[in-house]
């Protein structure tokens, strides 16, 4: 087991890196930026005006230079050795820029001695493997872009722990009564529910609870008084509010208020995962079921009860935790489309307005602790299933 880890270990710096390194890649070639805006006003500032604004988002850099000082902050100025500069005068970069009318080109280069003045050591960036993610440069502008995601993490962990544990307590149940009594009325009517919503995108889902609980629901309560008004969106409200005749006027930032906000989005994250996961479960259930080793169970007279919870469960859920470990990077990555929808203030909402408004440094660091927890989930995955199964094991 030790040489296995230290391998695994190994394999996942690999990926990492790989996937950091591409991942800056395409995020440098990819259309927009803070410059998006300036490329359509050019005839309206000078060289130099667009030159500094180039040097302030270190845009004046070539892209390998850039992922480095992202990566590890090198370099931060000029190479020095026994006194002497090295590579001083190569060119890392592009400072002023010829326009189309001038025949394209540099005007003027940046050379690794110009990188202090260009570039000072307070502003530039320590590199992520130090805990150094840079600083905001669009959605609050010049804050630390790990404050800004630690601000936003506890709201994803509340949705998503509640959800998680909504989705379990309801799956596994519906996944092995389901796989039990094959071809019942009952699993006709789980599996056509199980496939309608695992087939149906989530923002259908978020859309249709907004339509009926917030939209309609004034229409709906002339129908059935009982039927409540739950507010559309955000984490608590800012003014007083009422949602039923039967429930006193609610107020901002209540424990009640709280929970009516998570209603809408819990609701459509659990839908979502229980249609998959049941169905999954089933299926993997079924598989057993068919196994020698229970029909042996049986046939020793074993109580259905131990047949399906000892021998049958235990192993129908190593292929489940395959898909149950994959779940805790969500707990940092979020539900984008889910937060998206109902204004949620989580780590999701926060990519997606990085990426709308092209603020690079929430993005790459969202994408690269995301695909860190990703890693680490599969390594937890493969080690539960030498607990599950003791037939397993690693050399």
């Amino acid at each position: 087991m030790t040489a296995y880890l230290i391998r695994r270990l190994f394999q996942m710096v690999v990926v990492v890196f790989v996937v950091s390194l591409f991942m800056f890649f395409l995020f440098n070639i990819a259309p927009g930026g803070p410059l998006t805006g300036l490329q359509q006003q050019q005839r309206r500032i000078t060289p130099e005006e667009r030159a500094r604004i180039r040097a302030q988002y270190e845009l004046d850099l070539y892209w390998p230079i850039r992922y480095t000082r992202w990566l590890i902050g090198w370099p931060q100025g000029p190479i020095v050795v026994g006194g002497q500069e090295l590579f001083a005068n190569i060119p890392v970069g592009c400072y002023i820029e010829a326009t189309p009318e001038e025949g394209g080109g540099c005007h003027q280069y940046v050379y690794l001695a110009d990188m202090p003045q260009l570039h000072p050591p307070a502003r530039s960036s320590q590199g992520i493997l130090f805990g150094d993610f840079g600083r905001s440069t669009v959605v609050q502008a010049g804050r630390p872009v790990w404050d800004l995601l630690m601000s936003r993490l506890w709201a994803t962990v509340e949705l998503q722990v509640i959800s998680l544990a909504l989705s379990l307590l309801i799956a596994v149940p519906l996944g092995i009564y389901s796989a039990v009594h094959q071809y019942s009325k009952f699993d006709y009517t789980f599996t056509t529910a199980a496939f309608v919503g695992s087939s149906m995108p989530t923002f259908f889902f978020g859309l249709l609870f907004i339509l009926m609980f917030t939209i309609l629901a004034g229409r709906i309560q002339e129908i059935l008084p009982w039927w409540p008004v739950l507010p559309p969106g955000l984490r608590e409200a800012v003014r007083p509010y009422d949602v039923a005749s039967w429930l006193t006027r609610i107020q901002p930032g209540s424990a009640l208020d709280r929970f009516l906000h998570l209603l809408m989005p819990v609701g459509v994250l659990t839908i979502v995962s229980v249609a998959a996961w049941s169905r999954f479960l089933r299926s993997s259930m079924l598989e057993v079921l068919r196994q020698d080793y229970v029909r042996t169970a049986r046939a020793k007279g074993l109580p259905e009860r131990i047949v399906i919870n000892k021998h049958a469960l235990r192993n129908a859920l190593i292929p489940f935790v395959t898909v149950l470990v994959l779940q805790i990077p969500l707990f940092f990555a979020g539900a984008i489309v889910t937060e998206t929808i109902f204004a949620w203030p989580g780590m999701g909402r926060l990519y997606f307005d990085a990426l709308n408004r092209s603020d690079y440094n929430i993005a790459l660091a969202f994408i690269y602790v995301t695909t860190i927890l990703t890693v680490f989930a599969t390594l937890l995955g493969d080690i539960l299933y030498a607990v599950i199964d003791p037939r397993i094991r690693y050399s």
